[in-house]
């Protein structure tokens, strides 16, 4: 069993009301646990800083399919960076619109290359880079 360590923390009253109630609305069991995610959030956010770090992160995607060219514009760039992209899901929302979740793995650097270059295709309505980490470094 690994060792715990118990610290205080102090906070104003409406704070901690407030946070007490963005927990308890997200499922949390105690303050600990929250606490706990929100320090290794943090700890990711730092790894994201790391030009050089290797990271994970999704780039997801909304376009309209009819836009000429984005269909092969797209596929174009995701082979030019298959060393990095793990996988891609494509999913038709309807009869125009298409959602893609590309997953990529490189240097923080790398993969916030990629999400932009693929959210700033002609073509794409909404586009949004999510940063993740693989694990490492992150007790």
């Amino acid at each position: 069993m690994s060792l715990v360590e118990r610290f205080g923390v102090s906070m104003s009253p409406e704070l901690l009301k407030a946070f007490d109630a963005r927990i308890r609305q997200k499922g949390y069991a105690n303050r600990s646990e929250a606490i706990r995610d929100i320090v290794r959030n943090y700890l990711v956010e730092a790894q994201w800083q790391e030009e050089k770090q290797t990271v994970v992160g999704t780039v997801t995607l909304v376009y309209d399919h009819h836009t000429r060219e984005l269909d092969s514009v797209l596929t174009e760039m995701q082979h030019e960076y298959h060393d990095a992209i793990q996988c891609a899901t494509h999913v038709h929302l309807d009869h125009h619109n298409c959602l893609e979740v590309i997953v990529v793995r490189g240097t923080s650097k790398q993969v916030r290359e990629i999400g932009d270059r693929l959210i700033s295709a002609r073509g794409v309505k909404h586009g949004k880079i999510v940063c993740t980490t693989t694990g490492e470094g992150i007790p």
